[in-house]
């Protein structure tokens, strides 16, 4: 019942780990693979003071410079970005929209996360046809086919427009962006605010983990020619808060199993001792030291904690592989457009903390226990089954 005990907490720890850690992953990669890209190149301050003087911090189109970074290790592309903000305007409805002009054939790669929720995607055939946030879309009241108006302030002080077609509607991880953005063929968002260059360039890579590796690898050949190399865990405040609060919750689950498997341990090993007062006082009468009962059950401890936590592993792998064929439906959580399937991914990291904890509160529940054993009096244990 120990054994049980100890593996039920495990694989409950695990389980609900591995959800956490399966959202998290979900939620990075899609923030990632619709806005952010890996690492941003931009001009030195642009993050701070673009917004108030956006023509001031524009990148020159350098063919030579993203060749360069191409083929540094584990880059797989680059794509330039060039941010504007206007006015959209659609039959009597106008609002305003913050866009992006994006490379269409290199946004495809990039933005995997992106969804096309109607219509279809930016293509170079239709060097006047965009898509538009879905909420955006919404409130304008245009679907696939509409024809609509872009007003913006150009580079040189006027206002241009031009019309444009909307060929698609897409949604992605967070509603606020939806409900304001649009993109644009980076040649028509030049062309509208009359300028050759863009504001910053994404860096897709071959895995998210090499991040902080490129990125001071970048820093180290570039860092001196004026750029200023931002990974995407800096840009991306809601899924650090977000990744935060699920690491305290973890930490609330991982304590109140601890206290569960201590006490449980603590009281069967207590009923141990107790059942086994008279074979304690008989081993003690012969000669066994206190030191050894007192190393008897402080084993006895981990043992429990090794076979129970062993159990727990294969327990919560079992019913992971389990739950994630079948799939986790999971609403529009507050924040997002839409629902999706989670999943359980169980890390070697977590597994790893998860068993040394089963071993660790086994083996401090059994220090009570082992201790009371320990310093029984031998009359007295020899007297307890008469």
């Amino acid at each position: 019942m120990a054994i049980l005990a100890v593996a039920c907490g495990i694989s409950a720890l695990l389980l609900a780990s591995g959800f956490i850690e399966w959202n998290l992953r979900y939620g990075r990669e899609s923030t990632i693979h619709s806005e952010l890209g890996h690492i941003r190149i931009f001009k030195p301050g642009y993050l701070l003071s673009g917004s108030a003087a956006p023509f001031d911090y524009l990148l020159d189109a350098d063919t030579k410079l993203e060749e360069a970074i191409l083929s540094a290790p584990h880059v797989e592309l680059i794509t330039p970005r060039l941010s504007f903000n206007g006015l959209a305007s659609y039959g009597e409805s106008t609002l305003s929209f913050i866009g992006e002009g994006v490379d269409p054939l290199k946004e495809e790669r990039l933005s995997k996360s992106l969804t096309i929720t109607s219509g279809q995607s930016l293509s170079v055939e239709h060097p006047k046809g965009i898509i538009v946030g879905q909420g955006l879309a919404e409130n304008l009241g245009i679907k696939p086919g509409d024809s609509m108006v872009l007003m913006v302030n150009s580079a040189t002080g006027g206002v241009n427009a031009a019309e444009v077609t909307v060929l698609g509607l897409f949604a992605t991880i967070t509603k606020a962006y939806d409900d304001a953005a649009l993109r644009v063929p980076i040649s028509l968002a030049r062309q509208l605010i009359r300028v050759k260059g863009s504001h910053s360039y994404a860096l897709l890579l071959d895995k998210t983990e090499n991040t902080s590796i490129t990125l001071d690898g970048l820093e180290t050949s570039f860092g001196k020619n004026g750029f200023e190399f931002v990974p995407w865990y800096d840009l991306a405040d809601f899924y650090n808060k977000t990744a935060e609060l699920f690491s305290r919750q973890v930490s609330v689950v991982r304590l109140i199993i601890a206290v569960i498997i201590v006490l449980s341990i603590s009281n069967t090993l207590m009923m141990n001792v107790m059942e086994r007062t008279g074979e304690i006082g008989t081993i003690m009468a012969i000669g066994v030291k206190r030191k050894e009962v007192l190393t008897q059950f402080l084993a006895e401890g981990l043992i429990l904690g090794i076979a129970g936590g062993a159990l727990g592993l294969a327990l919560a792998y079992a019913l992971g592989a389990i739950i994630s064929a079948i799939g986790i439906p999971m609403p529009a959580p507050p924040g997002m457009s839409f629902g999706y399937t989670a999943e359980i991914l169980i890390k070697g990291q977590m597994a790893f903390e998860a068993y040394f904890l089963a071993i660790i509160t086994t083996l401090v529940a059994s220090v009570i226990p082992a201790i009371k054993a320990s310093r029984m009096e031998i009359v007295n244990a020899l007297r307890h089954n008469r």
